[in-house]
């Protein structure tokens, strides 16, 4: 008997999935050069792995010179990587700027907007067999910052309203019976009502 409701599922195509929400806090998330070469960039963010469910993660991402012009700008979604081709020389300084955002994952009771800011310059070294070689690297290896707003706490949509002032017309406090008035709540709500004794 225990196996007859899986048994009739089965026989009927009927399936159950369940999706799984998770991510983590944006100062866990950091950049990677995966491939460089003087022309061409790999970046990979770890937020789409980190980040659930992928099909919902967006990066947009910003190359900049020092100056704030933008050499490329993308909106990825469901990716986790951003190959670009450059033209600058190898002495400048790239600016990146990659912001995710997931609406359908949930952080500490906001979605998800995640910032990563940070510079790529052009490191030479040296292979053990003496070869030299460069590559793209990053200048400070910057984690995310939660864009979400500080302080506020998220809503509670079954909280009952608390009313904050009471004012006629005029904008004058009042409390006064048999007339309209204007009465404001904490939540942004305003009613006109007349009390009538």
């Amino acid at each position: 008997m225990k196996n007859t409701l899986p048994a009739l599922m089965v026989f009927l195509g009927l399936t159950i999935q369940a999706q799984v929400v998770t991510t983590v806090p944006c100062d866990q998330m950091g950049l990677s050069v995966n491939v460089s070469d003087t022309n061409m960039v790999n970046l990979y963010h770890p937020g789409h792995y980190l980040t659930w469910p992928g099909t919902s993660n967006v990066i947009e991402w910003i190359i900049s010179d020092k100056q704030g012009n933008v050499i490329v700008q993308d909106i990825l979604i469901d990716e986790q990587s951003f190959t670009f081709q450059i033209n600058v020389p190898l002495t400048d300084t790239l600016l990146v700027s990659a912001q995710l955002t997931n609406d359908s994952a949930i952080h500490e009771g906001s979605p998800v907007n995640c910032l990563i800011e940070d510079a790529l310059y052009w490191k030479e070294d040296v292979f053990p067999s003496g070869t030299p070689y460069g590559r793209w690297t990053f200048v400070y290896e910057s984690v995310g910052v939660d864009q979400n707003p500080v302080g506020i706490d998220p809503i509670d949509l079954n909280r009952k309203p608390v009313l904050l002032n009471v004012i006629d017309y005029l904008g004058r406090e009042s409390k006064e019976s048999n007339r309209p008035l204007i009465y404001i709540y904490d939540n942004g709500r305003v009613e006109q009502k007349v009390v009538f004794d």
